[in-house]
């Protein structure tokens, strides 16, 4: 497995594994265009990609300028092995590198990512509008909790 930063030329694949996911899915994919993504990895924040023998498999996007993780995708059949929490680490460290506020984000309730975030340390903060459950993390309860 390699991990690396996300660059615009890998945002074809990146939609194939956002499309791929069983939980957290897009009721249109429309909703998030070549455009965000060129967004969000360019001006917004950065984003980190694992790929395995040439293909990326997961990818995480951290948003500096809206204080959130804006994604953190892997695909279902590589579920399980430490990708997301290695991407999930990449981008703490990069963001509180960048910034001492408090970063958040959002996911469906119910859902492995509720529960993989629960086990991040992040903090649940209620609801979102739409529903899903919002999350917290402070840059002192990631450097607490970070891996060694």
């Amino acid at each position: 497995m390699l991990f690396r930063e996300a660059q615009v030329a890998d945002i074809p694949q990146l939609t194939v594994v956002r499309l791929a996911v069983q939980e957290n899915r897009l009721s249109d994919p429309r909703l998030v265009t070549g455009p965000d993504y060129v967004d969000y990895l360019t001006r917004r924040g950065k984003g980190w990609a694992c790929e395995v023998n040439g293909t990326i498999v997961g990818f995480g996007i951290a948003d500096l300028l809206g204080h959130s993780i804006w994604a953190l995708f892997v695909q279902p059949e590589f579920a399980g092995l430490g990708i997301g929490k290695k991407l999930h680490e990449l981008m703490l460290d990069w963001y509180f590198a960048q910034s001492s506020e408090t970063v958040w984000l959002s996911t469906a309730p119910g859902t492995r990512a509720e529960e993989f975030y629960h086990c991040q340390g992040w903090q649940n903060t209620g609801r979102t509008t739409s529903g899903e459950v919002r999350f917290e993390m402070g840059v002192g309860e990631w450097n607490n909790r970070k891996p060694l």
